[in-house]
């Protein structure tokens, strides 16, 4: 089969790989969509020779990216029983392996295990961007069969990571939230939030994106290239602040925006990676009682959660995709991902 590989300073290659045959305790997956996520980029920037991307160390042979799988069960290996897998099955994957045993494993956040250095699928292991997919088991988590598996994508990181999120900071439709960054995680924030019954206010540089956020939900906008980001909220909110304050941009001005756009006891959450920030511990947090939660993923449990939401609901995540591609048109997705205007894209099987 051939699969999309990162090969270091934005250049893909699309390699030549075997089909994947489950051993004990895996399957294979049929793939069916991989969504393209906005991490995706930090493999697809990095500089050739570079040994780690996200904390994580490069695998030094080709790997296949995407971290967004979604198909369904074509072979189980042995000792699967029908409780973790049936050939057909619709599933998406949680998309990290650790130890195992660890409490962390156990309740479904692989990704925190502590005692040996975690697997990735799409970044150090073989991800979806390709005709199958061999995990574990025990990764998987079931697709509703009222979504799509481009929907089923997007949860199994965008859009779960969004929802992680909101559940983290307890939001409620009594809050009024500030979303910094309205890229695919962003956007799916508000889309979110909105169905929880909170007022949005989202925040992003881009026109395009400032307009799909009023489409999906958004009560309210603020560009920061004509606004200053924290006069505009607090005009927006009495004077006072967001009570919550979500950043998915990763940029260090929209994090310091986050912050002190956020209310006196308020809370905000970070979730977009990498980047630095400065903040005065007294005016910034101290003094406003302030609460900061950092998010990353979610667990296999959340997951199914955020897909039962999402069904419940109606949510119709398939509007975040304006892109649509296929597994050939990998160099031109990846080209037009990176200038960062666009919405999500998902490559589909």
């Amino acid at each position: 089969m051939r699969g999309i590989v990162f090969s270091g300073d934005r250049e893909i290659e699309m390699m030549e790989f075997p089909d994947p045959t489950p051993g004990p305790g895996e399957v294979v997956l049929e793939m069916k969509a991989s969504g393209m996520c906005g991490s995706d980029l930090h493999q697809y920037r990095r500089p050739k020779g570079g040994t780690s991307v996200g904390g994580l160390p490069v695998n030094p042979n080709p790997v296949i990216a995407g971290h967004e799988p979604c198909g369904i069960v074509a072979a189980i290996g042995a000792g699967v029983s029908d409780k973790h897998a049936r050939i057909g099955q619709r599933v998406m994957v949680h998309h990290y392996k650790g130890c195992t045993a660890c409490n962390h494993c156990r309740s479904g956040w692989s990704q925190l295990c502590q005692r040996e250095p975690i697997t990735v699928y799409g970044n150090n292991a073989h991800g979806g961007h390709a005709p199958y997919l061999k995990v574990p088991a025990f990764t998987l988590v079931p697709l509703p069969d009222e979504l799509s598996f481009a929907a089923g994508a997007a949860i199994s990181c965008g859009t779960g990571t969004a929802y992680g999120a909101l559940r983290r900071m307890q939001l409620s439709g009594n809050n009024t939230i500030a979303i910094v960054g309205q890229g695919p995680v962003g956007l799916s924030a508000t889309q979110l939030a909105a169905a929880m019954g909170a007022r949005v206010i989202a925040v992003d540089i881009g026109h395009e994106r400032l307009s799909r956020a009023r489409e999906f939900g958004a009560d309210a906008t603020v560009d920061p290239g004509a606004n200053d980001v924290v006069g505009a909220i607090k005009d927006l909110t009495h004077g006072e602040g967001a009570d919550l304050t979500l950043d998915t941009s990763g940029a260090p001005e929209g994090r310091v925006a986050a912050v002190r756009s956020t209310k006196v006891w308020g809370i905000c959450c970070l979730v977009g990676e990498r980047n630095s920030i400065t903040l005065d511990v007294s005016t910034d947090l101290l003094r406003k009682q302030l609460t900061i939660v950092a998010s990353w993923t979610f667990s296999s449990i959340g997951q199914a959660e955020c897909a039962r939401f999402v069904t419940d609901r109606k949510i119709d995540v398939d509007r975040l995709f304006t892109h649509r591609w296929q597994l050939g048109d990998a160099e031109r997705a990846y080209q037009l991902f990176d200038q960062q205007t666009a919405g999500k894209g998902v490559f589909l099987m």
